[in-house]
């Protein structure tokens, strides 16, 4: 074998790992080598066959390999064909010809060299890989790099991140491959991506469009170690709910890495510099799927509404938060260990937190909060106001103490609401760990709330009243709020009792509440009064039990209301119904008269004496099933009157459209319903 063919084949060894992979077979040859070694790679099963007529100005070379092996580099190759015209002239061989394995699609190498250097050029459409290497440094090879498809670094990437897979971009540069002899093989230079794809099997982790511009310099050997430094140039990002939109930024990235011995990585220095938006520095620690495992790292924002644009919306979005919005600065320290939280603090600076959907605000946030998976800290969070569900609350700081993975209340916490007080009696947080999700307990007391402007805020009727209540446990788990004990109500000169109080999405898309309600000795004139329904003196006692509310209107319960007459005579209050209460109850209800006679007799009286009142619903389906007192005939009566002229309401419709009852109702309110005589 002559010297410049063992050149080729030298040549080739160092090229073949940036050729793209396949493990096709081709066809036999005639004549073997049974091994070519360099540092790069290893070719076996070698066929050369060339041929050379007498007096000719140029030969024929064909090189085959049956088995290509860059383990340093993860390339693996079956059955490469390589044939050209080989010339020599002025001193130098040249042969230029298709690179075949199997059926990929092929590509073109030139390779020329002399006694002092060797240069090949690989090719396939716009993108060339051109290489130069000199006698009297045969350990370094300069490898050019213009347009290469990104997709010829996939063996790489496969030997570094099993999972990844390649799918466009490209690739220009300049590197140099660095195989002395008794060191490990090293491979370093700027590299340039552009419009870089990724992904990986389940989608968990991708890229779209991402540039960069890098410094790389990657040692290989017992513990392969990769070192990248310079800045991403755009592009989004996904890993795992963790969504990076970088639009055209230019993101300042350092990291060193070394691969582990189980497959896995350790970044001992990483450091991500998005001006004014993000900045971070720390360490890590991947397993070989990826997953983190350990992490030390400190971060600050400057802005934290251009840090939700460019890096919250994944998780935003996941807890039904996607349109909130966010200002002010921020600080964080966090370590995580074996895939649990063991330390972090949070500080906040004059943060405000605004939901659009008015679900909560918080103003002026502010101080620090810190948790810890062993001895105790302290920390203390304050802020000057805030909103739940449109209702205002007013200043508080909050006094917490954190150790054993749990984060506690120091001191129960009093805070102005409704005209009352909110008292935070205790609360306990668990971050989530182990497979279990975020779990918080806390108990809470409501001290005379005001009815009036908890009406007002929520857009209901003038009621007027008190609210007070004891909550002595709540916890919020896997994105449901339970509520022990319950809340008692002073309202309309009576007593209501919630109680089964529970929240589903609390904070949410569509947040679910189910309760049972009873209440009893409601003022029926203060009542009606502030529904425009006419009026009706006496007391009211009643339930709704199985409650269920969806996105804060009515999907489900069982109703029913029923006048109180001992509460009415210990009251010295008689039990009268107006003539427009009577007209506003009998729409309503689909009601009539028992008789003619008193149809006729109604527009006489300005009210009446009544003994009972009585009337059901069981909602389901958006239907509601009524009943009344009892039975008359094919109906209920709803109205039993008393003395005379004796007034009766029998409704006769047991199954209501609640949307039209819904309609019904807010018409009486409103005076739109007209006295109807025959």
């Amino acid at each position: 074998m002559s010297r410049p063919i063992l050149r080729l084949l030298l040549v080739c060894a160092l090229l073949v790992p940036f050729t793209p992979a396949t493990d096709a077979w081709a066809r036999s040859a005639q004549a073997r080598i049974a091994n070519v070694r360099t540092p790069v790679a290893t070719l076996e099963d070698v066929r050369v066959r060339l041929v050379w007529p007498a007096a000719a100005t140029q030969g024929r070379l064909l090189l085959q390999a049956g088995r290509v092996d860059a383990p340093d580099l993860g390339y693996r190759f079956r059955n490469l064909a390589w044939q050209c015209p080989l010339l020599h002239e002025a001193g130098r061989w040249r042969c230029e010809g298709e690179i075949r394995s199997g059926n990929a699609r092929p590509l073109r190498l030139a390779i020329e060299l002399d006694d002092a250097r060797t240069d090949a050029r690989l090719s396939q459409g716009d993108g060339v890989l051109s290489l130069h290497r000199d006698a009297k440094t045969p350990d370094l090879t300069r490898i050019d790099l213009a347009r290469v498809p990104l997709v010829w670094a996939q063996a790489l990437l496969s030997n570094a991140w099993t999972e990844g897979r390649l799918k466009s971009g490209s690739l220009d540069g300049r590197i140099t491959v660095d195989a002395g002899a008794n060191r490990p093989l090293r491979v370093s230079g700027p590299l340039r991506v552009s419009g870089g794809a990724f992904d990986t099997a389940d989608g968990t982790v991708a890229g779209e469009n991402v540039g960069a511009q890098l410094e790389l310099d990657t040692r290989f050997g017992p513990a392969p170690q990769v070192s990248l430094a310079g800045a991403l140039q755009g592009g989004d990002l996904l890993f795992g709910n963790a969504y990076l939109a970088l639009q055209q930024r230019r993101i300042g990235l350092d990291l060193v890495a070394t691969r582990l011995a189980d497959g896995g990585w350790r970044a001992t220095r990483l450091h991500w510099d998005d001006a004014g938006i993000l900045t971070a520095e720390g360490s890590a620690t991947l397993g070989v799927d990826a997953g983190l495992r350990a992490l030390q790292m400190r971060a600050r924002s400057q802005d934290l509404s251009r840090l939700r644009d460019g890096y919250l919306t994944g998780f935003l979005g996941l807890a039904g938060l996607a349109e909130l919005q966010l200002r002010g600065a921020a600080d964080l320290d966090l370590e995580i260990d074996g895939g649990a939280l063991r330390r972090a603090t949070v500080a906040p600076h004059a943060v405000a937190i605004d939901d659009p959907q008015g679900r909560f605000d918080f103003a002026d946030l502010d101080g620090d909060l810190r948790f810890s998976s062993g001895s105790e800290v302290q920390s203390a969070l304050r802020w000057s106001g805030g909103r739940l569900h449109g209702l205002a609350f007013g200043a508080a700081e909050l006094p917490f103490a954190s150790s054993d993975g749990e984060l506690r209340l120091r001191d129960a916490v009093r805070m102005a609401m409704l005209g009352g007080e909110v008292r935070i009696a205790h609360l306990l947080l668990r971050p989530p760990s182990d497979g279990q999700g975020l779990d918080i307990r806390f108990g809470l007391e409501l001290d005379r709330l005001d009815i009036g402007q908890l009406a007002s805020a929520l857009r209901w009727p003038p009621f007027t009243g008190e609210l007070t209540g004891h909550i002595p446990q709540a916890r919020y788990f896997e994105d449901r709020l339970d509520f022990e004990g319950g809340l008692s109500v002073e309202l309309f000169g009576g007593h209501v009792q919630v109680s089964s109080l529970a929240m589903e999405r609390p904070f949410g898309v569509a947040p679910t509440l189910s309760s049972d309600i009873a209440f009893e000795d409601i003022d029926l004139q203060a009542l009606t009064g502030v529904l425009g329904f006419g009026e009706i003196t006496g007391k009211l006692d009643g339930r709704f039990d199985r409650l269920r509310l969806v996105d804060w209107q009515p999907v489900a319960f069982e109703g029913h209301l029923s006048s109180d007459a001992q509460a009415a005579r210990r009251a010295g209050v008689r039990q009268r119904i107006s003539q427009r209460a009577v007209q506003d109850l009998s729409s309503v209800s689909d009601a009539s008269f028992v008789s003619s006679l008193q149809a006729q007799l109604i527009g006489w009286f300005d009210d009446f004496g009544y003994r009972r009142i009585g009337i059901s619903c069981r909602l389901n389906d958006e239907v509601c099933e009524m009943d009344g007192l009892s039975s008359a005939g094919n109906g209920f009566t709803i109205v039993e009157g008393s003395s005379l002229p004796r007034l009766t309401v029998v409704g006769f419709n047991r199954r209501v459209d609640w949307p039209t009852l819904m309609d019904r109702l807010k018409a009486a309110s409103t005076g739109d319903v007209k006295p109807v005589f025959e």
